[in-house]
């Protein structure tokens, strides 16, 4: 257990921005999965706009790393491209 009033404070905020972090995390899977099943090519691209720009934010946020977010983007793209 912690001694020092900072480490107090940082083990609740780390509890905090842990559990932010996955309900983001969850909501990016969430809406990925729905892109992946939609079969409609004028939803999967209005999908697919949606889904990058939270890709991004979530880079922003430093909860994703640029790479992974860009091959995310990369393979999501693809998959609608095959769409229509």
């Amino acid at each position: 257990m912690a001694h020092h009033k900072s480490c107090i404070k940082r083990i609740k905020t780390s509890k905090l921005a842990n559990q932010r972090n996955r309900a983001y995390r969850s909501e990016m899977r969430t809406e990925i999965r729905k892109l992946r099943d939609m079969q409609e090519p004028e939803a999967a691209q209005a999908q697919y706009k949606k889904v990058t720009s939270l890709l991004d934010r979530l880079v922003g946020k430093k909860i994703l790393k640029l790479n992974a977010a860009a091959n995310r983007k990369s393979a999501l793209a693809s998959h609608v491209a095959k769409l229509g």
